[in-house]
């Protein structure tokens, strides 16, 4: 016998958080909780994302149909199982199946007593750096985040471009933190001869991969940037879910999987591997996301070869702490509780 709830959560960001795309100040993530005949609770979290059309609101108005498929089915190690049948029951909403997911995996390995990586046999020494995001705004406020950030010992930025001044804010970033690794995200701004342009600027500078730089649907563009540009290219909003993985084989070198795109932990490591299949590299993403969803993208961590799991890190105050991560090293081996690891503050 399962039992399952879910409450909304509304979660003020420490700084505003801007993208080409839009500026956002608040976090809306909706956490499900799955407790056994024992009392023992998984939980998990969607955070969904409006660009792939989730909201909360529609994050709850499925997830009863996804839980009643959970008490149906009534085994928290039966979690391909129930994936399949959600997948069945709800065809879209990845965010809310995902919470679903991460609640189950860590209801079952909390019942065996083992951190979430430990049950998928994975090596926790082989974990990539996670990245700090840079996020836009005006030029003064973007240098202040940046040397905030490299004070703190994060050794690995994400900057976020698509404006007209983007050659200044790679100018001050690097100014401010002359050391670090950098990678960029376009958010699907730039035209691809824009790209290609902007592309020998950004190799001058040290920059280490592009994500993003086209719309999503312009596989032509993307080819053409890989074919033209002086840096390695990551498909975020192109690589939805393993499906696409086929369609940008070819034309990046990097896929980048969120949680809340998959569909849930089985889907992802699907995605990874199918990934690996067609030659590329592995990142794995993330929204602006309670512990409650990030620490499960931490125990994927040893399948990656980069990590941009900061997402917990951009709100003023999670309720929730998850696998302890300083300067963005994800100490997997330095968790010493089972499951995902997450618990309530």
């Amino acid at each position: 016998m399962l039992s399952t709830e879910f409450e909304r959560l509304s979660m003020p960001l420490a700084d505003p958080f801007g993208i080409s795309r839009g500026v956002q100040t608040e976090a809306e993530n909706v956490v499900v909780r799955i407790e056994d005949e024992g009392g023992m609770t998984g939980i998990g979290a969607a955070a969904p994302s409006s660009h792939y059309g989730e909201t909360a609101d529609t994050v709850e108005a499925v997830l009863p149909d996804l839980l009643a498929v959970v008490e149906d089915i009534g085994d928290p190690h039966a979690i391909e199982r129930i994936e399949r049948r959600m997948a069945e029951t709800v065809r879209r909403n990845p965010a809310a199946r995902t919470a679903v997911s991460i609640a189950l995996h860590d209801l079952a390995s909390k019942r065996l007593g083992v951190p979430l990586y430990r049950l998928w046999g994975l090596d926790a020494e082989r974990t990539p750096t996670s990245s700090f995001t840079i996020g836009l705004d005006d030029l003064d406020t973007m240098r202040e985040k940046t040397k905030d950030a490299y004070e703190a010992g994060y050794d690995v930025l994400k900057v976020k471009l698509g404006t007209d001044r983007d050659e200044a804010v790679i100018e001050a970033v690097r100014d401010e933190a002359p050391g670090v690794r950098i990678r960029v995200d376009a958010n699907e701004a730039w035209t691809p001869r824009e790209a290609v342009e902007m592309s020998g600027f950004l190799a001058d500078h040290g920059v280490e991969f592009v994500e993003q730089p086209v719309p999503a649907e312009d596989y032509e563009g993307l080819q053409f940037v890989y074919d033209h540009g002086a840096l390695p290219i990551a498909a975020d909003e192109s690589c939805v879910t393993a499906g696409d993985i086929p369609k940008i084989a070819d034309r990046v070198d990097i896929a980048n999987l969120k949680l809340m795109k998959c569909g849930g932990l089985v889907e992802a490591k699907r995605a990874i591997h199918t990934a690996r299949a067609h030659g590329l590299e592995v990142m794995l993403g993330c929204m602006i996301e309670t512990n409650a969803a990030i620490a499960a993208g931490c125990h994927l961590a040893p399948l990656l070869d980069y990590a941009d799991l900061d997402g917990s890190l951009l709100l003023a105050n999670d309720p929730y702490e998850g696998v302890p991560m300083p300067n963005g090293n994800i100490d997997l081996a330095g968790l010493d509780r089972p499951g995902i690891g997450v618990q309530q503050k």
